[in-house]
């Protein structure tokens, strides 16, 4: 059995579920693509059946693709297996991921019986494979199906021309030494077996995605199913960077390989982070603020004597920098590449000299800028279309009454001033926005994070708003927490405005509402 491990990414699929986490068109063929320059084997990239816009984005990431497999999810019927080949027709290398659920709850939602129900996934797999050489097949809440029915479905799937089967922990039931017997049982006793491969697909319910996603590869399994920062349903999927890292940092007990370049996850969790709108925690594992943070003194002590001490991997490993040196006002453009090339951007000439002058700006506001601001502002999300534009704000607020917030709007190139009062001064900012530009946008969040310390720190604030089904995440970061608030409010607002034009006034962003696939 190989040692190699394919790691498949469906954080534009699976992760995208998230309530509020949908991602605008450009944001995912952007997302596509550094997944693909970081190794990812097979990119999962949405459910071409479920809207236009999924159906077009999987398509043109398709079209794009360059080493990874590019895979689409279907239900178990034609209809479904049809769409999503013509979306992922176009890769060099595409696949057909199609999925039905097995458990005893999950095959009472079409009531189908047992027979049934294998006929189905014969039929669909057979479809499917007369169409693409490379189908994976998913048993959705596999482990709580019945034993001898699980395995009978599997055989059906093997005979009827799956390449890849998928065993999901769909509602994080299971525990890891279940995990990895789930595998090795069908291993040993579906006929078969070895001319396929075997993956694992964990949610994180009970806390436990990446123990039993690594619990399986011991069992057998080849493939891993995750996405960036966990991202997904409820508590979210395994987390790409923690079984990636497990696996190169202990070697020594799980001796197993991938292709992922671990120096880009840095990068692309940002990222991830910033487009769905899901922050970070700090104390998330590999990818946290926090997590090559030392402050108490013992720990300090320990890291000016050998870094080993109290770390188990390098922050360069996954493409943290090895120091935080902060630059200036007096810092030239040539420091100003240096550095971001060193934080994983790579800017061109243009971006790079419309950067220099918000970094100029920002420069002449905080004494020093590090690392966190420099990433703050590459991340701060722009909206496709500037319809609305902040051209003034001023507030006044404290104790003596009501905020008052006077703010200037521009409305594609006509510009409006309202004063509104609001409890608060973030409160009467909005209302002003409301008031020039009515809207029933609901809030559904409001985050602000300080990027770094100090009162001069930037604050970052991501805002999500829903209107008619739809859902769009703004966010920026300025000195001004007031600023950067309506900054990502408009931002939110523009996005809306976009997928209004393009989806319709009464147009939902999924025409298809569907159970987790769990796959």
């Amino acid at each position: 059995m190989s040692d190699h491990v394919l790691i498949f990414d469906t954080t534009l699929r699976d992760g995208e579920q998230s309530p509020g986490a949908t991602m605008t068109h450009d944001e995912k063929l952007e997302i596509a693509e550094m997944l693909d320059d970081m190794g990812v084997d097979i990119i999962e990239a949405g459910f071409p059946i479920a809207s236009e816009g999924d159906f077009a984005a999987v398509s043109e990431i398709a079209k794009r693709s360059k080493d990874a497999t590019i895979c689409g999810l279907s239900r178990a019927n034609f209809k479904d297996i049809d769409r999503c080949w013509e979306a992922v027709k176009h890769a060099q290398s595409p696949r057909i991921h199609t999925f039905i659920g097995t458990s005893p709850l999950h095959r009472a939602i079409p009531n189908l019986t047992m027979d049934e129900m294998a006929e189905r996934i014969h039929d669909c797999v057979t479809h499917a494979r007369n169409l693409c050489d490379n189908v994976q097949w998913s048993s959705m809440d596999a482990t709580r199906t019945e034993w001898e029915f699980l395995k009978r479905t599997v055989d059906i799937a093997i005979r009827a021309g799956a390449t890849t089967i998928n065993i999901p922990d769909t509602v994080g039931y299971t525990e890891p030494a279940e995990s990895a017997d789930l595998i090795r049982r069908l291993i040993a006793e579906v006929d078969g077996a070895d001319t396929v491969v075997f993956s694992t697909h964990c949610h994180n319910d009970l806390g436990m995605a990446t123990a039993n996603s690594l619990a399986a590869i011991k069992g057998g399994a080849r493939q891993i199913e995750c996405t960036i920062n966990g991202l997904g349903e409820r508590a979210g999927n395994t987390a790409l960077e923690e079984v990636v890292m497990a696996l190169k940092v202990r070697q020594d007990v799980m001796p197993y390989d991938t292709r992922i370049d671990t120096t880009r996850i840095m990068n692309i969790s940002r990222r991830v982070a910033t487009v769905s709108g899901f922050n970070v925690q700090f104390n998330k594992a590999i990818v946290g603020k926090n997590a090559f943070a030392h402050e108490s003194g013992i720990h300090q002590d320990g890291m000016l004597k050998n870094r080993e001490t109290f770390e188990v991997m390098r922050p360069e490993d996954v493409g943290l920098a090895g120091t935080s040196l902060p630059l200036g006002k007096h810092s030239g453009r040539a420091a100003l590449r240096a550095k971001l090339a060193e934080l994983g951007y790579d800017l061109g000439d243009n971006e790079l000299a419309d950067f220099f002058v918000r970094f100029k700006d920002l420069a002449d506001r905080k004494k020093e800028v590090f690392d966190d601001d420099l990433i703050a502002l590459v991340q701060t999300n722009e909206a496709a279309e500037d319809h609305l534009k902040l051209v003034a704000l001023r507030v006044v607020c404290g104790t003596g009454g009501p905020a008052e917030a006077v703010l200037s709007l521009s409305v594609d190139g006509a510009e409006t001033t309202v004063t509104e009062t609001g409890d608060g001064p973030v409160d009467a900012a909005f209302r002003a926005v409301r008031a020039i530009w009515p809207n029933a946008a609901r809030l559904e969040l409001y985050q602000v994070h300080a990027v770094t310390e100090g009162t001069d720190a930037q604050a970052t604030v991501s805002v999500r708003l829903s209107e008619d089904g739809r859902s769009a995440t703004g966010s920026s970061a300025d000195t001004d927490t007031v600023v950067a608030s309506v900054r990502a409010y408009v931002n939110a607002l523009n996005r809306l405005i976009v997928r209004r034009a393009k989806t319709g006034p009464n147009a939902d962003v999924k025409e298809i509402r569907y159970t987790d696939s769990g796959s």
